[in-house]
C-alpha cells in the first residue's frame, strides 16, 4: 500500500491512497483525515485504506484523480520524534579517517542516532530554503521507517513487527555548523535543518523480496545538477537493520506511534557505487589528495533521490528540490 499527504492549507495535509504506480489517488478522508490518525489506530484503519488501495490500482478507485507530487507535504507533515541513525559505518569510517579522527571499534555494535527536529518537515517537491552557502550545504539521502507503537526494551527479534511505513530522506546538513556544534559535546542541533521526505510512504510488503533482514536491497539513486552522483545499494554494507535501530531507540523509552527512523547516509564499501552526500566525496578526496575538491550546494542547486524496483519502476516516487535563499527575517 502507498499513502502520500496532500496539501489543503492546514499544518498536516489530508490523507491520499496512490496506486501502486503513482498514477491516480484518492482522499481517504472517509477512513482517517491524517496519517497521523491513521498510524495511532492501524490495526482498525489499515484494512480500510488497503481496501481503496485495492480498488485503486484496480482502476475503480471512487472519486479518484491524477496524483500530482508536487502537491504532496512529507508523508508526515510533522512527528512526534525524527530518530536518524547512522547504520552505514563505512560512512562514519570515512569522514573521521579523512579529518585524521580515530574510529571507535565500538561504531561497529553500538549504533550512532541523534533526535532532530520533527516539527517542520519539507515536501518533497519543496524548495530547500536557506539563509547561507556559507554554512555548507549538503544532501543527504537516506531510508526511513516510520513505526507503530514500540514498546521500551523490543527485542531484535520483535522489533520488525513494529514496522508500519518505508520512505526516502533528504536530511539536509549544513557541514561548516557540525564541528563547532560536536566540539561543544552535546550533538547536531542548528547544523541540521528541517528534513524532506518522499511522495509516498510505502508499506514492507510494497518491496517484495528486497525487503530481506530489516533492510532495503535496492540502490538508492542521488542526482545532483542532473548529473547521477551514486547509486548504492541500501542493503549492502548496513551494519544496524532497523529492527536494530529500532532496539537502540527504544533501550530507555517507548516509542509512540508516528516516530520515524532513519538509516542514515546510505554508503557502499566499493567507491564505485559513488556517494549519497557531498560530504563522503570529500571525504575520498582528502584521503587521497589532502584536501577536498568538491564544493558544497550553492543557491540554484538541485537534488533528486529515487528509488526503483526491479522492474525499473519508481517505488516511491522522487524527492526533487532546489536549494534557494530565504529572505533573512
Amino acid at each position: 500500500m502507498k499513502l502520500a499527504t496532500l496539501k489543503d492549507g492546514t499544518r498536516d495535509g489530508q490523507l491520499a491512497v496512490v496506486s501502486r504506480d503513482l498514477k491516480t489517488a484518492q482522499i481517504a478522508d472517509g477512513v482517517a483525515p491524517t496519517l497521523q490518525h491513521a498510524l495511532d489506530d492501524w490495526n482498525f484503519i489499515e484494512p480500510q485504506l488497503r481496501e481503496i488501495y485495492e480498488r485503486l490500482n484496480a482502476g475503480r478507485g471512487i472519486n479518484s484523480f491524477d496524483f500530482e507530487p508536487k502537491n504532496c507535504m512529507a508523508p508526515l507533515p510533522r512527528a512526534f520524534q525524527w530518530a536518524d541513525g547512522s547504520a552505514y559505518v563505512n560512512h562514519v569510517e570515512l569522514v573521521r579517517k579523512a579529518r585524521n579522527a580515530e574510529m571507535p571499534e565500538s561504531f561497529w555494535h553500538d549504533p550512532l542516532m541523534y533526535q532532530g527536529g520533527s516539527d517542520d518537515f519539507i515536501g518533497p517537491m519543496d524548495d530547500i530554503e536557506l539563509i547561507s552557502e556559507e554554512w555548507g550545504i549538503d544532501f543527504e539521502s537516506e531510508v526511513a521507517v516510520i513505526t507503530g507503537d514500540v514498546p521500551m526494551g523490543v527485542k531484535v527479534q520483535h522489533a520488525a513487527e513494529h514496522i508500519r511505513l518505508l520512505m526516502l530522506v533528504n536530511d539536509v546538513s549544513l557541514r561548516n555548523l557540525i564541528p563547532a556544534e560536536l566540539a561543544k559535546g552535546f550533538g547536531f542541533f542548528q547544523s541540521k535543518p528541517a528534513s524532506s521526505f518522499s511522495p509516498v510512504a510505502v508499506t514492507p510488503d510494497e518491496l517484495g523480496d528486497a525487503w530481506k533482514d530489516g533492510k532495503v536491497h535496492l540502490a538508492l539513486r542521488s542526482s545532483w545538477n542532473d548529473v547521477l552522483v551514486g547509486q548504492p545499494n541500501a542493503g549492502v554494507d548496513m551494519v544496524f537493520s532497523f529492527p536494530q535501530l529500532i532496539t537502540h531507540l527504544c533501550k530507555t523509552r517507548n516509542a509512540r506511534a508516528g516516530t520515524i527512523i532513519g538509516s542514515g547516509t546510505v554508503s557502499n564499501k566499493d567507491p564505485k557505487k559513488g556517494f549519497s552526500c557531498i560530504a563522503e566525496k570529500r571525504a575520498l578526496e582528502m584521503i587521497a589528495d589532502g584536501e577536498a575538491s568538491t564544493s558544497f550546494m550553492k543557491f540554484g542547486d538541485q537534488i533528486r533521490i529515487e528509488m526503483f524496483d526491479k522492474q525499473g519502476k519508481t517505488i516511491f516516487g522522487a524527492i526533487e528540490q532546489s536549494v534557494v535563499e530565504c529572505a533573512k527575517k
